[in-house]
């Protein structure tokens, strides 16, 4: 091979090695930024709804809270186990474009429970403990501030809390939701209720994959694009046809047979659809080895958590977990779509130990970035770290203008501010991905949209969206993403979907650009209700506009 031949593969090596290093490291970075270091309650669940305010809540059977409720609007309770009688707020609406919070009041105590948002907006919230275990809690959406919850008592089958499962809520392609176990639960209901069918179902699988030291709580639930229900509990997963109660088949147990739910707290997302929605993978990352639970709680040792991450074709003939190892291990992490469709965010957590109160030690303070489109061995990005620990009892969401919201932390019984390792945290934080720092500011896409909450959107139809932007990476390198807000709480985001919709080239008009796509053809891959829809120029997503999905 003659010099100027080596010549040239080297300079193209070179330059592939270059193009390579840009596009691993676009995303390497991202800002952290305190915007309230008091809301008065700690994160313990959020939600974000389509009016963006994030509905924000712990637990009321702690004693009082930081934030006080209106006058004359204190919380009497004969039920609860702390306070009787209580004039602190347990919830929070914090308004995103005004930076805002003001208290709700919440009756019936809604510690580790689940929710899911209705096809017209609402907040269905469900179960929780004591007096709030068979109750569900409903908040309507408004702009001028009157709105608050509205509970309803004993409108759940069952109990809906923990001790052999945490409740996880999901909704289903008709709008109801699914609530899958609770306190000695093994069973499912939905709600609205189906008319003509029993008030719960039994599911021996949450029996089975019961562990009376490790718990296994809070099942991990995806909408699979066929519209049956996928549900990792333990190690193990299952197809389940909830209509008919038939399992549809099992899948391997996931590599290592660590637990991977609560208190073992790994989490899970649906890796981003595609737009032809045929097929669909679960990502589950992190955790706590096998026995953590027991070792810390009744030893005082702190094991390392997992720093696996397991990935899992569900519609696959012959489906197999593949593996993987993040740059740290992390147990208590929440895992969240980011709105290229390119990326999942891993952010908050602890390096050893497990949930619970006192439980997890080392703080992971330093998110990091999953590419699942990239080959294995390069798929993980490091990101900045924050300085504040995000251990039990936090959580965190995507907002609409692509900032992730990040709240809570309260490892202890109840609110702690001194004399402990790691103090109770009332802080919100957003995290900025590095899509929204200044160099990004040329490529982001600006929506065309006139303010409404929701425009209408009608399965399988075309709709253009129009959009404006400094400079193109291509007219064919734009694509459009959908995403539907979920409820965050015990490192799972319930309902969190990312459909990336198909679409055509960019088509260029007098000051604007504009490109074609096809909403999803049918709620078995998008669930009827509110989503944020973004268009991306290559990896810089604009700030998303909300639409409303349905028939």
């Amino acid at each position: 091979m003659n010099p100027s031949t080596l010549l040239l593969i080297f300079l193209s090596l070179s330059h592939n090695l270059a193009a390579a290093a840009a596009a691993a490291s676009h995303l390497a970075g991202g800002q952290w930024n305190i915007i309230e270091p008091s809301i008065g309650v700690s994160a313990m669940h959020m939600q974000l709804l389509h009016n963006d305010r994030v509905i924000i809540f712990d637990r009321t059977d702690f004693g009082r809270s930081n934030l006080s409720l209106p006058a004359g609007g204190c919380r009497d309770d004969p039920n609860d186990i702390a306070l009787k009688h209580d004039c602190t707020a347990h919830s929070v609406e914090y308004d995103v474009a005004g930076n805002s919070f003001r208290p709700l009041k919440v009756l019936t105590d809604p510690w580790c429970s689940s929710g899911t948002v209705a096809e017209d907006g609402r907040l269905i919230q469900t179960g929780g403990f004591n007096d709030g275990d068979r109750t569900v809690r409903v908040f309507q959406p408004c702009g001028d501030g009157g709105c608050d919850w509205v509970e309803k008592p004993a409108e759940l089958a069952v109990r809906r809390w923990y001790a052999e499962k945490y409740a996880t809520s999901q909704i289903l392609p008709d709008g109801r939701a699914i609530i899958v176990g609770g306190r000695r639960q093994y069973n499912y209901e939905f709600y609205p209720k189906y008319s003509t069918s029993p008030s719960f179902f039994s599911l021996p699988f949450l029996l089975q994959t019961s562990d009376p030291e490790e718990n296994n709580l809070y099942p991990f639930l995806h909408l699979n694009v066929d519209g049956n229900l996928f549900i990792f509990s333990n190690n193990r997963a299952i197809l389940l046809d909830y209509k008919s109660n038939k399992i549809l088949r099992s899948y391997p147990s996931i590599p290592g047979s660590h637990p991977r739910n609560y208190p073992s707290s790994a989490s899970s997302v649906l890796l981003p659809l595609n737009p032809s929605a045929t097929e669909a993978q679960v990502l589950i990352c992190g955790g706590a080895p096998k026995g953590s639970y027991v070792q810390a709680s009744r030893n005082g040792t702190f094991l390392k958590a997992l720093s696996t991450c397991g990935r899992i074709k569900i519609t696959d003939p012959s489906p197999a977990w593949e593996m993987e190892e993040m740059p740290a291990a992390r147990v208590m992490g929440d895992m969240i779509l980011l709105p290229t469709g390119f990326d999942v965010l891993i952010i908050n957590g602890a390096g050893a130990g497990t949930a619970g109160w006192e439980l997890g030690r080392e703080p992971v303070l330093g998110p990091i970035i999953y590419r699942p489109e990239m080959p294995a061995g390069s798929r993980f990005v490091v990101q900045s770290e924050s300085v504040v620990p995000r251990l039990y009892h936090s959580s965190a969401l995507l907002l609409r203008d692509g900032r992730v919201l990040v709240g809570g932390s309260n490892p202890h019984v109840r609110y702690e501010f001194a004399g402990v390792q790691y103090p109770t945290e009332l802080s919100l934080e957003a995290f900025s991905p590095e899509y929204l720092l200044p160099a990004a500011s040329k490529y982001r896409p600006e929506i065309e949209w006139d303010g409404r909450e929701g425009f209408e959107v009608r399965y399988g139809e075309e709709f253009g969206v129009r959009f404006r932007v400094g400079e193109l990476k291509g007219m064919g390198g734009v694509r459009v993403t959908m995403v539907a807000p979920a409820f965050a709480t015990h490192s799972f985001s319930m309902n969190q979907r990312l459909i990336v919709l198909k679409s055509g080239a960019a088509m260029k008009g007098e000051g604007y650009y504009e490109v074609r796509v096809e909403a999803p053809a049918t709620g078995k891959v998008a669930p009827p209700g509110f989503y944020m829809v973004f268009v991306v120029n290559e990896w810089v997503p604009s700030e998303g506009v909300w639409v409303h999905l349905g028939s």
